[in-house]
């Protein structure tokens, strides 16, 4: 029998976390034609408004009731803006492990949105499903991803090399495939203890609240 996620929307103080919308379309089109979105991900580029709604409609929700991960829309919670996702996958119910990967919209980088919604994710994953371990697994050159890693408490364990393919631009504007390396970072229930706290003290972002 498959064991399904809930259909779940967590909150922070800035952020809600809840399923991907109809009316998410145009904005997550958006930002997944963002050049560093195209660079570090496998979607397709030039991103569609009908990529995304085959994306959010029935790829993401078909995930969940498969038991296979989740896919939430990252918004402000002031002003109901999409400002990023976040994806659970490669779950692994056995060992109960799950693989996280965030995307962050251009228009809300730098504020720290990432972490808080990783570390929001993470509590609810270890508390309410009672998982033991999170990956996150970042290409050698993405250094904001590793950053994100790092402040959220993961351990590096060790380099996947030219485990990823990754796409960059070329001189006449086009984009070319290449090779590179994975860093593979874990978290585990004890490593999260502190965190959001340690985060909100440097000015991270302020400590969240509670899930719903």
């Amino acid at each position: 029998m498959t064991t399904t996620f809930p259909d779940i929307s967590l909150s922070t103080e800035r952020l809600v976390l809840r399923p991907l919308e109809v009316a998410d379309i145009p904005p997550f089109t958006e930002m997944m034609n963002d050049e560093l979105v195209t660079a570090w991900t496998t979607a397709p580029y030039p991103y569609t408004e009908g990529d995304a709604h085959d994306w959010i409609t029935r790829a993401a929700p078909a995930e969940r009731l498969r038991g296979r991960g989740i896919v939430l829309a990252v918004t402000e919670f002031l002003t109901q803006r999409l400002v990023g996702t976040v994806h659970l996958r490669h779950v692994d119910r056995r060992v109960r492990s799950a693989e996280l990967s965030c995307v962050v919209a251009p228009w809300a980088r730098g504020e720290g949105y990432a972490c808080e919604a990783v570390v929001a994710l993470a509590q609810w994953l270890f508390a309410d499903q009672r998982f033991e371990r999170l990956e996150m697994r970042t290409a050698a050159g993405n250094t904001a991803a590793q950053q994100v890693a790092q402040k959220t408490g993961c351990i590096s364990e060790g380099v996947l090399r030219g485990a990823r393919i990754a796409r960059t631009r070329t001189e006449d504007g086009s984009w070319a495939e290449f090779r590179t390396d994975l860093i593979v970072w874990s978290l585990l229930p004890e490593d999260l203890e502190g965190v959001g706290e340690q985060l909100a003290e440097s000015g991270g972002y302020p400590a969240y609240s509670d899930w719903n």
